[in-house]
């Protein structure tokens, strides 16, 4: 039983810090720390970095903390550092973090599970990027169709239809090893240019079965993988998935195709839509900018039952509480901002007049006991036992 502080009230006066239930799991509050790659894996096993990185928003008191990118196969990896859920000894790892979360944290701990298709065998960003040569250690990559990442990159294989049946029992399976490491929550990674991405878009799907042509037939794929994991993670945990809105590029998926594959999503029981943008073309024209692709969330959400995550350069606390409150997100996520400011619910909560998780052994540390000779936070406060979700 952890004790937590917060105010001796039932309602939270800002929406930042307002409970959200998805499925038969609530959040504490709306904060999501964003999937950030690390590239710090040994083998895809998640070690003491990871341990440290996710663990650290845990004691912040964030609402839902998701991982980076985690493979489902080994051929599936971005690069060879990446971290990955398709091992025993991955398995266990990720349960390390669940478990360490679950204990000494107030929030829900997400996996997002992801294949990098025509992306996979990279070379990492501090080894210049770029792709990884099967002669230099790489592994031949897999997409819908033989169309590489740009004319520097070699030609992916075409999948075959028993090899897309196989994919989703791939991505089936590791999603039961996410429910034996103890993690709530999973997403899918259906943005920035990787495989369900990349047999949703026009630019990267050239097929002529029933996985290419149409918009139904592109989407197919990502749906069918939705289903099959679904049906497999305990009926009262959440399954959402990240998406791109836009392509930023001629002829390429547009926030149109969005909100069908939404509208598509929602009646398949999807608990939550997190909406990115890009990544998928090189020819991609971006205007990057505080919250850039919120205007795509907010598009989404007019469609939608479902949770919407904005994303995108969302750093201020007013600017996240903005967009609770205009209806525009159901969840802000923070990625840049986060790794600046692990503290940042601590920091938003103040800026708001509004309070949040402390752990126990870091009370000492809410600005309410420094006395005079620091900050203050308007209103009553006392220790309560609370029972972990």
């Amino acid at each position: 039983m952890q004790k937590n502080y917060r105010r001796d009230t039932l309602s939270m006066a800002s929406r930042l810090f307002a409970p959200i239930e998805l499925r038969g799991t609530t959040l504490p509050n709306r904060i999501v720390v964003a999937p950030m790659t690390q590239f710090s894996a040994d083998d895809g096993v998640a070690g003491d970095w990871h341990f440290v990185h996710l663990g650290q928003f845990a004691l912040s008191g964030v609402g839902l903390i998701l991982t980076e990118s985690c493979y489902v196969a080994a051929a599936a990896r971005n690069a060879t550092s990446c971290l990955s859920i398709y091992s025993d000894a991955q398995e266990r790892a990720i349960g390390r973090v669940a478990a360490f979360i679950n204990k000494f944290g107030n929030g829900v701990f997400g996996v997002q599970l992801c294949h990098a298709g025509r992306k996979a065998s990279a070379k990492t960003p501090s080894e210049g990027g770029g792709p990884r040569p099967v002669s230099k250690g790489g592994y031949q990559a897999v997409a819908p169709s033989a169309v590489p990442v740009s004319p520097d990159w070699p030609v992916p294989r075409e999948l075959t239809i028993n090899e897309i049946q196989e994919l989703i029992e791939t991505f089936s399976s590791a999603a039961k090893r996410v429910e034996r490491s103890d993690a709530s929550v999973i997403e899918l990674h259906g943005a920035h240019g990787y495989l369900l991405h990349q047999f949703m878009s026009p630019l990267s799907n050239r097929r002529t079965d029933r996985y290419g042509g149409s918009l139904e037939n592109r989407i197919r794929f990502p749906l069918e993988v939705f289903e099959a994991v679904r049906s497999v993670f305990p009926s009262e945990q959440p399954v959402g998935m990240r998406v791109s809105a836009t392509d930023w590029a001629p002829g390429g998926w547009d926030i149109d195709s969005t909100v069908h594959l939404a509208k598509e999503l929602d009646a398949l029981g999807c608990d939550y839509i997190h909406v990115s943008s890009g990544g998928l073309a090189t020819e991609q024209d971006i205007t990057v900018g505080p919250g850039y692709q919120v205007e795509f969330a907010a598009e989404v959400k007019r469609h939608v039952d479902m949770a919407v995550i904005a994303v995108g350069q969302i750093s201020e606390p007013h600017q996240a509480e903005t967009i609770l409150r205009t209806g525009q997100a159901d969840m802000v996520a923070l990625a840049r901002a986060m790794l600046f400011n692990p503290r940042w619910p601590w920091s938003a909560a103040q800026e708001l007049g509004d309070d949040t998780f402390y752990p126990q052994q870091y009370l000492r540390g809410h600005p309410s006991k420094w006395g005079n000779r620091g900050m203050s936070i308007a209103g009553n406060y006392s220790f309560e036992s609370q029972p972990k979700k």
